[in-house]
């Protein structure tokens, strides 16, 4: 099998959008379908276009983030230095920041629009119900303390257990 980047386009800028400066969010907003689908990760933009039939994890996993900053999910899952080197491949341009409305072209009454807000998740829930945050590693609620209490009432049970047995002999 030959790299993405070799025998396909994925990694071929379209001339619209082949400037040096970079991509915007709006420019990468434009790209979602699954014949044409941009990412962003770690402030790099990618075409993915041609990999999303190959990727592990479905393409519908791939067409959830078309489009738009891909980072959060791409290292929640903890990809391997191959598939980092296999995105490397499919860079288009960096990530141009808008930070605030900017006049184009002169100012014709033309704006653009700055970078979306980020996207907060609601917290991932554990398999015991209780929240877990991911960004602190920090489970919410009952979940560790009603462990600690199974772990602290078996320990007692166990020394007066062994110390009842030593008594009876």
């Amino acid at each position: 099998m030959s790299s993405p980047a070799t025998d396909s386009t994925a990694a071929t800028t379209p001339p619209a959008e082949s400037e040096s400066a970079g991509l915007t969010y709006a420019d990468v907003a434009n790209h979602t379908k699954k014949e044409d689908l941009y990412v962003v990760i770690h402030d790099r933009v990618y075409n993915v276009t041609e990999f999303v039939d190959e990727h592990p994890g479905g393409e519908e996993v791939m067409l959830d983030v078309a489009g738009q900053d891909a980072t959060e999910a791409f290292e929640d899952v903890g990809h391997s230095d191959e598939a980092r080197t296999t995105l490397e491949q499919l860079y288009v341009a960096p990530l141009k920041r808008v930070r605030k409305e900017q006049q184009i072209n002169g100012g014709m009454n033309e704006t653009q629009k700055g970078d979306p807000a980020p996207k907060s998740r609601p917290p991932a829930k554990t398999s015991t119900g209780t929240e877990y945050d991911s960004g602190t590693g920090m489970a919410t609620g009952l979940g560790i303390g009603l462990y600690a209490a199974i772990v602290v009432a078996g320990a007692a049970a166990w020394y007066t257990w062994r110390t009842l047995s030593s008594q009876e002999e």
